[in-house]
């Protein structure tokens, strides 16, 4: 291969590893059900490695990524590197196959929950959490790592390894408990992990290893002085390992901040910087004392978006960058884990838009033309700039934006509406009720393909949706649920299913990406100005609710969930574009009302995902996104009640932001677990800040298969109404249960019933 010395190199730092045609999903669902047997599963993979390192040295990378591969999430595999298992799994490795055993970690069983589902890094995607504690011993097990790399090297293409580095490794895993102590902090574990990435190290460069990839993503996060000076202390030992590879430590996911300087002043060889994200100006690069002594990989092309890169913009920024650091190669800002694979698979988005596209192959070529246009100048077809092609633009939705005013953001106080909800709804105290989805039956997925194949007629479509519906009404019924819900089983996916009713997205046909395991979405783009051509709704859930007495909520997907998972135009600020869908989800909820819908959940799972990692940019996003989510739910009347769901990945002011959402009802996903909320909430309760508003702290992982029993949920339950008292809290998973089987999820909502009744009669006695 090209040595990146030679003229200016390209590179990228990971891409997607499901394989173009989801050949890994298949594979590991097969494998799960028992209809694959392990050593097919294991060639699978290999065959998406090594079409994957060899299809991207052909493309004339100077430097292709290694260990970028992983059978369920590369968080995990970098524990498993270490050799960090938890001890309420280490019982079990001794009699599992290691596949196995890394699966049990990963999904659980009935009686082990899994390591906790975390989203990574502000992103779509989700790791499963390392757990760690004062006991945890640290390992080399690097047998995957090096097979990969020689079966490359036999083939002439050196890898550069890319693995977790050590203080991010740390800061993402859980903290165990340690007997009489507070917290456990992880970075103490840092100097006996080094040894280890040391270890490493030197089986790499007796390999025949040129550079390894550390990857730093927690430090684009505030961190404290304690973390940096850890961070420090890291890779000052690592950059002097006596055998050791060139190291490159990346900053992926924004602004690296105080971390850029700390190894500007190690022997660390490179730097790889997000650019595309944080757009450091050249002038502010060369004021770091050391820093041209580095190797730049500048990260210019977006790994977090689909949106082709102006190339003449980027060129001439790269020209500045090569001023300051002559030592300079392409890059893209992030791994392409989170970009779909090949645009051009895409038959049938129209020509303007899909000319604007640059998924994962598109980006890597976008890498290598400009390193070459950088290190031999710009080449005739350059000289012809291509033709600008404008953003679609409705005059209709940008007057109705323009038209907004302060009080439709603005609902009667809550008070009122509760007094309103009680007299419409009569509930009882603790009701139960789910968050949306239930299980999609084969029936329904093939009624939704055969339609879409024009070999079903709209009418017989309906027919089955409505049979999967009644089903699912008549069950709620049966297990006892307060409140119900139709199930989506019209929905392939709930963001999907909304942008291809709305005017300004496009959705693609195999523009898949991994969010965890064996799941993949498509996430739609948002080309254009938003717009609600007809309802999308309302027919379904007005007829689940013709079936029951009950209540049965109606289920609408937030506006600022709606553009976190997709791929979000870059010609106006986000909240424009958030304003413009959530009129749009408000002209739907209003419709809502009117069939007679009497509560609606507008889910907003992502309005913190979004959340910059950096706190200087907090306040107005949270600014817009709590006026946008408003602006979706304040167009109907007291009587009718707004639930959402939202999640929490760390401690924060719970009650502040539910209350500034002013829902009626929030559901909660606790992805560090269900206790550290209940905590923050009687924190909050404590110190006069408790909640006004209803609230549902998910008491159950929707994702595991493991059945909670009726004593765990009812414990929870009760430390929840002792938060926030009974006559505000419901009882509910904390997620919908689309990926769950019928015999895991039946058991478990009767168990979540009877769990209520019991914190309600004790509430009733007092």
């Amino acid at each position: 291969m090209v040595n990146a010395t030679d003229g200016y190199g390209s590179s990228i730092l990971g891409y997607p590893r499901i394989g173009p045609h989801r050949e890994l999903k298949r594979a590991l669902e097969a494998y799960w059900r028992g209809a694959l047997g392990r050593e097919d599963l294991l060639a699978v993979g290999r065959d998406i490695q090594d079409r994957q390192f060899s299809e991207l040295a052909a493309t004339g990378l100077t430097q292709v990524p290694g260990n970028t591969f992983s059978f369920y999430d590369h968080v995990l595999d970098n524990a498993l590197l270490f050799g960090a298992v938890p001890s309420r799994f280490a019982a079990h490795r001794g009699e599992l196959d290691p596949l196995d055993f890394y699966f049990l970690m990963a999904r659980g069983r009935p009686d082990l929950p899994p390591l906790e589902l975390v989203r990574y890094c502000g992103t779509n995607y989700h790791y499963r959490q390392p757990e760690l504690d004062a006991d945890t011993e640290f390992s080399l097990h690097p047998q995957a790592l090096l097979d990969e790399f020689d079966r490359a090297m036999a083939r002439g293409i050196e890898l550069r390894p890319v693995v977790l580095g050590p203080a991010s490794l740390l800061l993402l895993s859980k903290a165990g408990q340690v007997p009489g102590e507070t917290e456990f902090d992880t970075l103490g574990l840092l100097d006996r992990l080094l040894p280890v990435y040391e270890e490493l190290f030197e089986v790499l460069a007796k390999r025949g290893a040129t550079c390894v990839q550390l990857d730093e993503p927690a430090y684009t996060s505030e961190r404290t002085p304690a973390e940096l000076a850890a961070f420090e202390r890291a890779y000052q030992r690592l950059s002097k390992a006596p055998l050791r590879p060139r190291i490159l430590v990346t900053g992926q996911y924004g602004d690296f901040g105080e971390a850029l300087t700390i190894l500007a002043g190690t022997n660390v060889e490179a730097v790889g910087l997000d650019l595309a994200t944080h757009r450091m100006r050249a002038e502010d690069l060369a004021k770091i004392p050391g820093i041209r002594r580095k190797r730049l990989y500048a990260g210019v092309i977006n790994g977090r978006n689909v949106w082709r890169a102006d190339r003449y913009v980027t060129l001439n920024y790269l020209n500045e960058l090569a001023a300051v650091c002559p030592d300079l190669v392409v890059s893209t800002g992030t791994t392409l884990l989170h970009v779909p694979y090949d645009v051009l698979a895409e038959y049938d988005i129209e020509g303007n838009v899909a000319d604007r596209l640059a998924f994962a192959k598109q980006k890597v070529g976008e890498v290598v033309s400009l390193a070459k246009a950088l290190t031999e100048g710009p080449s005739d077809k350059w000289r012809k700039r291509p033709t600008e092609v404008h953003f679609k633009q409705k005059h209709a939705v940008r007057q109705r934006v323009y038209a907004i005013t302060p009080g439709m953001r603005e609902r009667e106080p809550y008070e009122v509406r509760r007094a309103a909800q009680q007299e419409r709804l009569d509930l009882p105290v603790v009701p139960a009720t789910t968050l949306g989805s239930f299980p999609q039956t084969g029936r329904a997925r093939q009624a939704r393909h055969d339609l879409g194949a024009g070999r079903l007629s709209y009418e017989e479509y309906r027919k089955r949706i409505e049979a999967e519906i009644e089903a699912t009404i008549r069950l709620q019924e049966d297990i006892g649920l307060d409140v119900l819900v139709h199930g989506e089983h019209e929905r392939n996916d709930m963001i999907q299913y909304f942008a291809e009713l709305l005017d300004g997205f496009a959705t693609t046909r195999f523009g898949w990406v991994q969010v965890y395991g064996s799941r993949c979405v498509r996430p739609p783009i948002i080309y254009g100005d938003v717009s609600r051509p007809a309802p999308m709704s309302v027919e379904w859930i007005s007829y689940a609710q013709s079936l029951t007495d009950k209540p049965v909520k109606g289920m609408v997907t937030g506006p600022v969930t709606m553009i976190a998972r997709s791929f979000v135009r870059q010609d106006q600020p986000l909240y424009e574009t958030a304003d413009q869908v959530a009129l749009a989800i408000r002209d739907e909820v209003v419709d809502l009302e009117r069939a007679g819908i009497a509560i609606i959940q507008v889910d907003e799972p992502a309005i913190r995902e979004l959340l910059p990692a950096r706190p200087d940019g907090r306040p107005e996003y949270l600014r817009w996104a709590v006026a946008a989510f408003r602006l979706a739910t304040s167009g109907v009347g007291p009587a009718t009640q707004i639930h959402t769901h939202i999640g929490y990945s760390g401690r924060a002011d719970v009650v502040q932001a539910i209350e500034e959402l002013d829902a009626d009802v929030t559901a909660i996903v606790a992805t560090r677990s269900i206790e550290w909320v209940l905590e923050a909430l009687t924190e909050d309760y404590a110190s006069g800040r408790g909640l006004t508003h209803g609230v549902g702290p998910g008491v159950y992982e929707s994702r595991s298969a493991r059945i909670p029993d009726i004593d765990e949920l009812d414990e929870l339950l009760t430390a929840a109404a002792e938060a926030v008292t009974p006559q505000y809290l419901w009882a509910n998973p904390d997620g919908g249960l689309k990926t769950r089987h019928y015999w895991q999820l039946e058991p478990s909502l009767r168990n979540l019933v009877a769990a209520a009744r019991r914190v309600r009669r004790r509430a009733t006695k007092d």
